[in-house]
């Protein structure tokens, strides 16, 4: 996070982005023995007297000895929101290196020049606090670390974050994305991750002790085990108390809609501050959609139901609605006048001296919300008016950010529109994830086609084994089993699991991810034992290269009890067992923990238990729904597999009813004569064939 104030490069070098790179009052770039704490984006600590006494952390020794590294260093500091991880990279770094020049882009416009800076100096640290905010179009690349050969670039990343991209390169839903995300993937492959704990250890504990005489480190003693320190010292919980605590009468509703859209923001992608003009024209979604209408623009409104985000969201009876419905239009200027002071509220000190406030920035810079808030409990999907309104005013880069994101977290809907604005902006990267994107949302026909001309393109410029090559044709081979031909698909990973073995590896995750589709498609082309058999020899390969907990490694798992014969009640506990693990290592909203329950679901439906299996889908269908929305193929996939349930439990009309319903919308986002809608219409014929003649 920055703070505002600090001297900024002038302009006048005619560089775009120059003004955002940290330099001194006078005008130079500092040493890393003159900045401070919150300089460096120390996040400010609650009391006055200043920052607290560093109490030094384990993961000190394994950061030194990244910095010691020869050759070019990346290291990288990873930890949850206030568990420090900026504190103990500025600690360590500016006693390791005192005089090493202290290079900080403050947003990635700025990155190219700060790159250019530290690269002319003998000694530098180039900074990047919240590296996130550096990746994307136009971002932090492996290139830009082969020209700093004579720099450390130092960088943290919230856990959150961190995990975030590693869940890409797993492929949650679609087979391999290796290929969308490479550059930011080769990127973080090459840093020498540091993880910091949140919590104290014992041996913490004993060094906070002997800092006791600072009434904040004896608080955070205090507080317990469970809490982090730096949470504690940083007021986390109390920042995420004091935005909750605006939504209600007499406090700041106003202002923490302000926090609201500034927070989904960022949970929708942006990865730079958001302009104050923004926050403007996108907080009265959230007002209006707890009911305050133009009385809830300033204080005394009443807490209503909430559409957007903010924890305990929901809580509370209000106006409703009003005039201005979801988009708080129809009040005038309220919005208007109110927003001034939500700033400020928002932007105000949350524990007294010295402490930050839920948003940091300036007109000039943007606003960029407190890292605790976006790992607040409760927080629900980024609802549609925020991510309709923001990509109205995103640019091109900003679109691409805003797909990948929107694609990672299963909503191809929303993927498509963001990379297509982005891909039309000239983001040349926006290609290959705009092609996956349309596969997902229902289109793999018209995915396979574009994924041809663009395999062919690298074929012809890269070579056929060329790793780009390679992630196209993966994906090529997905969506040509994805739209019906599955013998097709196999055929092509075969050649295509050979081809990455031998250049990248048998170990390769890109190897892996091909035989595993292998295994998949011959077993939708009708061989399932040899299916079991691929995927046995796989599971053997891939859990000392993964890690049992890894989501490759758990859908192989999940393709074992599926093709593999086995009486029912054996494969009942098989599911129960997967489905614990995956709830455990991934969470319950996880594609692939619904993919496990759609896996007992049919088990239900095969073995006759048909009340059971009708229960199972419908609750599927409304977490898939609240997961990934209602135009996702895979609600679709629910949705069908529910009628067919119902029609077996002797439900017809229920399931007649249903199966009107998903052709009529499922018909208006999957292309004419996807597998679903032509399994929706063989249903209903079967419901009309068997129905009686009337007398």
């Amino acid at each position: 996070m920055f703070t505002p104030g600090y001297g900024r490069e002038s302009a006048r070098r005619g560089s775009p982005g120059a003004a955002d790179v940290w330099r001194t009052p006078g005008g130079r770039i500092p040493l890393l023995r003159e900045v401070t704490p919150g300089r460096a984006g120390v996040h400010p600590a609650e009391g006055p007297g200043g920052p607290p006494a560093y109490v030094p952390r384990d993961a000190e020794a394994l950061l030194r000895a990244a910095l010691a590294a020869p050759g070019p260093r990346f290291v990288l500091v990873v930890g949850e929101a206030r568990a420090g991880a900026t504190r103990l990279a500025y600690e360590v770094v500016r006693a390791v290196h005192p005089r090493y020049a202290f290079v900080r882009p403050l947003s990635r416009a700025a990155l190219p020049e700060a790159v250019r800076v530290a690269a002319r100096r003998r000694r530098a640290v180039l900074w990047l606090d919240g590296l996130d905010d550096h990746l994307g179009a136009g971002g932090l690349t492996a290139a830009h670390l082969d020209g700093l050969r004579g720099a450390v670039v130092v960088a943290t990343m919230r856990a959150a974050e961190y995990r975030r991209h590693q869940a890409r390169e797993a492929s949650r839903l679609t087979g391999c994305d290796r290929g969308a995300w490479r550059t930011e993937a080769e990127l973080l492959g090459r840093a020498a991750v540091v993880p910091v704990a949140r919590s104290w250890s014992p041996r913490e504990r004993r060094r906070a002790a002997a800092r006791r005489d600072d009434p904040r480190i004896g608080a955070a003693l205090e507080a317990g085990e469970g809490r982090g320190p730096a949470e504690v010292l940083a007021g986390g919980e109390r920042s995420v108390a004091r935005w909750t605590g605006g939504w209600t009468p007499g406090a700041q509703p106003a202002g923490a809609a302000v926090v609201a859209a500034a927070v989904d923001c960022r949970r929708a992608g942006l990865r730079r501050p958001v302009a104050r003009a923004w926050l403007r024209a996108l907080y009265p979604a959230y007002l209006a959609g707890r009911g305050g209408g133009a009385r809830g623009a300033g204080r005394g409104a009443e807490p209503g139901p909430a559409t957007g985000s903010g924890p305990g969201a929901g809580a509370g009876e209000g106006f409703g609605r009003g005039s201005g419905g979801a988009t708080g239009q129809g009040f005038g200027d309220a919005f208007g006048e109110a927003f001034g002071p939500a700033l400020v509220w928002a932007c105000a000190a949350v524990h007294g001296a010295g402490a930050g406030g839920l948003l940091a920035g300036s007109d000039v810079l943007g606003y960029t919300a407190d890292g605790c808030l976006l790992d607040a409990p409760g927080l629900g999907p980024v609802p549609e008016h925020l991510w309709r309104g923001l990509l109205a005013r995103a640019g091109p880069g900003d679109a691409y950010d805003l797909g990948l994101v929107a694609r990672q977290e299963g909503r191809p809907a929303r993927a498509v529109r963001a990379l297509t604005a982005a891909r039309r902006g000239g983001v040349a990267e926006a290609e290959l994830p705009l092609a996956l994107a349309v596969g997902d949302a229902g289109r793999p026909r018209r995915a396979a086609a574009d994924l041809a001309a663009l395999t062919r393109r690298r074929e012809l410029r890269l070579g056929p084994r060329h790793p780009d090559t390679l992630a196209a044709r993966h994906q090529l081979a997905f969506f040509t089993g994805e739209a019906g031909h599955a013998g097709a698909a196999a055929a092509r990973f075969g050649l295509l699991a050979a081809d990455a073995g031998a250049v990248l590896g048998p170990g390769h995750p890109d190897t892996l991810a091909a035989r595993h589709q292998l295994a998949f498609f011959t077993g939708e082309a009708g061989d399932p034992r040899a299916a079991a058999r691929q995927l046995a020899c796989l599971l053997a390969d891939a859990l000392p290269v993964l890690g049992a907990d890894h989501p490759r490694v758990l859908a192989v798992r999940r393709g074992l009890i599926w093709y593999r014969p086995a009486e029912p009640a054996g494969a009942g506990r098989e599911w129960a067992a997967l489905l614990a693990d995956t709830e455990g290592h991934l969470g319950p909203d996880d594609p692939h923990t619904l993919a496990v329950r759609a896996g007992q679901a049919a088990l239900a439906a095969r073995t006759g238990r048909t009340a059971e299996a009708v229960r199972a889908w419908a609750a599927l269908t409304a977490d898939r729904a609240r997961v990934l929305g209602s135009d996702h193929p895979h609600v679709v996939h629910s949705r069908l597999e529910w009628a067919r349930a119902l029609i077996a439990d002797g439900r017809q009309r229920e399931a007649s009813e249903l199966l009107l319903r998903v052709v009529g919308e499922a018909g208006r986002f999957l292309e004419p004569g996807h597998r679903h809608l032509r399994l929706a219409r063989e249903l209903r014929a079967g419901l009309t064939a068997a129905a009686p003649e009337p007398p």
